[in-house]
């Protein structure tokens, strides 16, 4: 079976959580490596370093965004990340996977342009294959 994207990316900081999302990203093949980072200032950090010195194979075809975190929760890292984005040669897919149902936190993600979508936490497996169908 061929992996759906190379790259993926998850910002969250829940351990047992991002165990578990990769543990499903290897056993269906969605995708052939991903990054993880545990807060949105890691996340970012390592964005603006790829755009400055653009490396193709190291930007993620996709990036699944917790909201709430420590040091940068997922607003921060938004608001920095389109400041930056412009400088991308290549599409990025990025879903906001939060335990948050409050609708207000749908309604701001969904403001965001760089936003494709805004899944609830736990996502089943179905779910995760149609986000990586969407990519």
């Amino acid at each position: 079976m061929n992996h759906k994207i190379d790259l993926a990316c998850i910002i969250d900081d829940d351990k047992l959580y991002v165990k578990m999302l990769s543990r499903l990203l290897d056993i269906k093949k969605l995708c052939k490596e991903f990054l993880v980072f545990e807060n949105g200032s890691e996340a970012f950090t390592y964005f603006k370093d790829i755009f400055e010195q653009p490396e193709k194979e190291k930007i993620p075809q996709v990036i699944l965004l917790d909201l709430n975190m420590p040091v940068m929760d997922g607003w921060q890292f938004l608001e920095e990340f389109v400041k930056i984005k412009s400088k991308m040669e290549r599409p990025i897919t990025l879903y906001v996977v939060s335990s948050s149902i409050n609708p207000d936190d749908i309604q701001r993600a969904k403001e965001f342009e760089e936003v494709s979508d805004y899944w609830v936490k736990p996502i089943s497996l179905g779910e995760l294959e149609e986000m990586f169908e969407k990519v």
